[in-house]
């Protein structure tokens, strides 16, 4: 089993970059479909999520639109529940159907924070697409609209995700020892 070490930690892969790629083909074509004649607005959370938003949006066929937000809610390996809005938003959403772009949903709190701060801005719609949802960690009901894949409760690093900003640039997905 391929290991690798991340800072103080040992990870062993989890996922394979050729299941990440196609659980992202399948949010594409999913998002294609639902979204074809309403030119959405795909607000990319960073840092986690871009290397699913670039994969996302190379296999949309729909006229749409991206853009970028930094929100934290981790230090280390646990989640704060405190989020901090790091970059705010630079585009008018009144009246735009908007999907929130994510690496991964776990306790839903950053989302629940961003999910109101969209309506406060009066977008017309907004729908999450996650990579990767963790069903048993969830503390909300609001719905999860994209899904690449469920996952257990594991602390993985890799395809963008981090871990004390080290291990984004694995291609495959890793979880802790």
């Amino acid at each position: 089993m391929k290991t690798v070490k991340v800072l103080d930690k040992e990870f062993s892969i989890y996922i394979p970059q050729e299941k990440i790629e196609n659980a992202i083909q399948r949010v594409a074509d999913q998002v294609n479909r639902d979204l074809a004649d309403k030119n959405p607005l795909f607000l990319v959370v960073l840092n986690g999520a871009f290397m699913f938003a670039s994969e996302l949006f190379k296999r949309l066929t729909i006229p749409c639109e991206i853009s970028f937000v930094k929100l934290s809610s981790y230090a280390g390996t646990e989640t704060t529940n405190v989020v901090r809005e790091l970059i705010g938003l630079d585009h008018s959403l009144d009246g735009r159907h908007v999907v929130v772009v994510e690496d991964i949903v776990d306790t839903g709190h950053t989302m629940r924070y961003t999910l109101q701060k969209l309506r406060d801005l009066k977008a017309a719609d907004v729908r999450i697409a996650t990579l990767f949802f963790k069903p048993a960690n969830f503390q909300y009901d609001y719905p999860i609209n994209y899904k690449g894949m469920d996952i257990g409760n594991e602390f993985i690093v890799g395809y963008g995700l981090d871990y004390d900003q080290q291990g984004r640039n694995l291609p495959d997905i890793y979880k802790v020892i």
